[in-house]
């Protein structure tokens, strides 16, 4: 009998201390992955989401959604708090310097600590490999410790990553969209390694998903970019994964052509210089989104709903929020039209311009319907700006009650997210 009953009792202790184990580190370096993973397997194979299809309503919708706010919805003392989209000091825009002529045919820079990247944390660990070009002796937990406090945050935007450097760092960062070969070219020959985040598919998991790399490198008689890659490979120095210059652009479009440089206070004006008109952060968008509208026109299938879904993000950025509705529009439709299996359906978890556009352009039913879709598409729905801006539309469309939860929720899956806690503040809750 006592036996049964000793076992009993390491059973009984064993299950309450299951929860604590799991929330330790090295557990969910090594056990936590794969728990998820099982999980998207379940939730993927009885509700496919690539089957999944967001219809916008850009008439109905917003009349609807502007009668119902007006009728419901009393004027709150102060507008929606936005989650930035750049670092609040991007710097100084200062007169562009000659840009050379010409640059090596190929260029490698050595200095860069390879480092494999944890638990979703491929965005803090490219980071750490930028940094240590330049002597940071950190690594990427310090870095996710900061932009993403819930090691199961599936991403970490491009304005956390500067976020983190302008803050904790002695470096200067400039984030920007709408870069192209030739300036990657000019920023590698210069010394400067780029943070590029693009589009990967077909490396180890299901569907589409967006990644960061650090370009360090190129080669045009090869006709390749050289990647320090935190997820594919073992890279020891100088051992690089090779990125040709077709899928470099295939790729890189996915995400608006995104790239961030980390500099020396010191050498400011020569990266500035480099970037040219680019420089200038509202002449940036202008000019992407002149190039997106250009593409649209030079593409087919996927890579058309790319630009058009570029241009909705580079007029949203430009707070045309009328036109980047109308061109997200085209966009979803145009998604409506691909395979299934080429859909990348985990766009909004890297990308949250549409919420922008159709919440400002008054179109709360349509913020309510993406939102919701995306989260119910995740394996484990953990993305706080998706429960951020579904709160605002529902508090739009007068369920305060649910936005409320959904603000918390917000809060809960991003420990410290500020949108989320202002809202809270201002209906005068505490997080839970």
């Amino acid at each position: 009998m006592s036996r049964k009953i000793y076992l009993l009792g390491a059973v009984l202790l064993a299950l309450l201390l299951a929860p604590w184990v799991y929330d330790l580190p090295f557990v969910q370096d090594r056990v936590a992955w794969r728990v998820s993973e099982l999980r998207a397997q379940i939730k993927y194979a009885i509700s496919p989401p690539e089957e999944a299809v967001f219809t916008p309503n850009s008439t109905l919708s917003a009349m609807v959604d502007a009668t119902l706010a007006a009728l419901m919805t009393p004027t709150p003392d102060a507008p929606p708090t936005e989650v930035p989209a750049e670092p609040t000091d991007p710097g100084p825009t200062l007169t562009p310097s000659p840009v050379p002529t010409s640059i090596p045919d190929h260029v490698f820079l050595t200095g860069i600590r390879h480092e494999y990247q944890k638990w979703n944390n491929c965005g803090p660990a490219n980071l750490a490999m930028a940094l240590s070009y330049w002597g940071w002796e950190g690594d990427q937990r310090p870095i996710a410790s900061f932009t993403k406090p819930n090691s199961r945050d599936k991403n970490v935007m491009p304005y956390e990553l500067a976020d983190y450097v302008s803050r904790e760092t002695g470096f200067k960062v400039i984030s920007r969209v709408g870069g192209d070969q030739a300036l990657l070219k000019r920023l590698i020959a210069a010394g400067f390694p780029v943070i590029v985040e693009k589009g990967l598919e077909g490396a180890g998991f299901d569907g589409w998903m967006g990644h960061y790399q650090v370009l360090a490198g190129y080669d045009d008689a090869l006709g390749r970019f050289d990647a320090y890659d935190s997820y594919q490979g073992d890279f020891s120095y100088g051992n690089t994964l090779p990125i040709s210059y077709e899928a470099m652009e295939e790729y890189w479009r996915h995400f608006n052509h995104q790239y961030l440089v980390v500099y020396p206070e010191a050498r400011e004006a020569e990266v500035l210089g480099m970037l040219g008109s680019a420089a200038d952060e509202e002449t940036n968008f202008r000019d992407t989104a002149q190039q997106a509208s250009d593409d649209i026109f030079s593409t087919s299938g996927r890579d058309q709903f790319f630009a058009w879904f570029n241009r909705g993000t580079n007029l949203m950025q430009l707070q045309d929020y009328s036109g980047a509705a109308a061109a997200y529009d085209e966009a979803f439709n145009l998604y409506a039209g691909l395979d299934p299996e080429t859909r990348p359906w985990r766009l909004l978890w890297y990308q949250t311009g549409p919420y922008w556009a159709y919440f400002y352009a008054g179109r709360y039913w349509d913020v309510l319907n993406l939102t919701t879709q995306t989260l119910y598409n995740m394996s484990e729905p953990v993305l706080e700006e998706s429960y951020y801006w579904r709160g605002l539309a529902k508090e739009a469309l007068g369920d305060v009650a649910g936005a409320i939860e959904d603000f918390q929720t917000s809060v809960e899956v991003h420990p410290g997210f500020g949108p989320a806690l202002t809202q809270l503040d201002r209906l005068g809750i505490s997080p839970q």
